[in-house]
């Protein structure tokens, strides 16, 4: 069992560490050697990810390697349409794609909610046997897509710069698109409690396309869902802390925090010790060094990791991370060099 006391699980709690709990979205990733021969052996990435044992291996890789403090099971956001029936397979060089997007109003009529025990199986599998490999090292994290932004994948049928179809089903059949969300929300609640049942001692929900909305549009198709997945969350695992990352919507701080979430995860367009000041002490915050830094020198890289430690101040409640996933392209040891400066940089005492 991992101690309760873990500084990642403390600092989700807004609770004294003894140095800043890190670890980095997309930590187990094509930029790692072994992933990439895990991938190669998998024969594709679904086959990896519905895979519990290969799951299990390329979500403890970075946690060999680095001085992490928590893993991230390795899964897509898609997982939950994909249960739902969409056909989601995955084009090189393209990303993902679903067979059956959601074109007409029946299709979204005739949507359920997929059955964690069943369809998403191999998930809750992978959970629990990378609980049991971690030896109670360091937390496991949990992670879903947001309502939004599962529905703009859902819609679209594939990624998008704009996601127009979306936003043109929200503007134009309101009650149909929550009718959607409603689905989707009680969908990804379902989903998370079943990981937290299974083992992750935290969850992360992701609404990666929240930002490309008007402020009205976040308000109502965004934001109000994300509330509600909270809510939800908390009635069926009210014990394990949940953050909410929705990128490009530093507008929106205050409101996401109001949901009732433990911890909100910052993109790098923000000054961390700002939004600390916006949302004082509600809720702990994730982040938020620009991705891009980790290319640089070692050196530039440990200043710009004090920066956003100075950033946030001598307070409870800092997660430090990336403000977005790390890139393909990125050196190991800078990674390695980025972990061991926050230790460094935040040890207390």
């Amino acid at each position: 069992m991992t101690p309760p006391d873990h500084r990642f699980l403390r600092a989700l709690r807004r609770e004294p560490v003894d140095a800043t709990p890190i670890w980095i979205m997309r930590q187990a990733g094509r930029y790692l050697p072994e992933y990439r021969a895990t991938r190669a052996r998998a024969g594709s990435f679904l086959a990896l990810a519905q895979t519990p044992e290969l799951a299990c291996e390329v979500t403890l890789q970075p946690i060999r390697r680095f001085a992490l403090d928590a893993a991230i099971l390795f899964s897509d956001i898609l997982t939950v349409p994909d249960a739902m029936g969409l056909g989601l397979h995955f084009v090189e060089g393209e990303g993902p794609k679903f067979a059956r997007p959601l074109r007409d109003a029946a299709s979204i009529r005739a949507l359920g909610v997929p059955d964690p025990a069943t369809s998403l199986r191999y998930v809750t599998d992978a959970v629990r046997l990378i609980r049991h490999e971690l030896h109670g090292r360091v937390p496991l994290i949990g992670f879903a897509g947001s309502p939004w932004t599962l529905a703009c994948y859902m819609i679209e049928g594939e990624g998008s710069a704009s996601f127009a179809r979306a936003k043109a089903l929200a503007l134009q059949d309101p009650a149909l698109m929550h009718h959607l969300l409603d689905v989707l929300a009680r969908s990804v609640a379902t989903y998370l409690a079943a990981q937290a049942a299974a083992g992750a001692q935290a969850l992360m929900l992701f609404d990666t396309w929240g930002g490309l909305l008007t402020p009205t549009m976040f308000t109502e198709f965004s934001l109000r869902w994300l509330g509600a997945v909270v809510a939800q969350v908390r009635a069926q695992a009210p014990e394990v802390p949940l953050i909410l990352f929705s990128k490009g919507a530093n507008a929106h701080l205050e409101g996401l925090a109001d949901t009732g979430c433990d911890a909100l995860g910052l993109d790098w367009t923000i000054d961390i010790g700002d939004a600390r000041a916006r949302v004082g002490t509600r809720v702990a915050l994730q982040g938020n060094l620009d991705p891009a830094v980790l290319a640089a020198t070692p050196a530039t890289i440990r200043a710009q990791a004090a920066a956003v430690l100075d950033a946030f101040g001598p307070h409870p409640g800092h997660v430090f991370n990336l403000g977005h996933g790390i890139t393909p392209d990125i050196d190991p040891a800078h990674v390695a060099a980025l972990v061991d400066a926050v230790h460094e940089l935040s040890r207390r005492g």
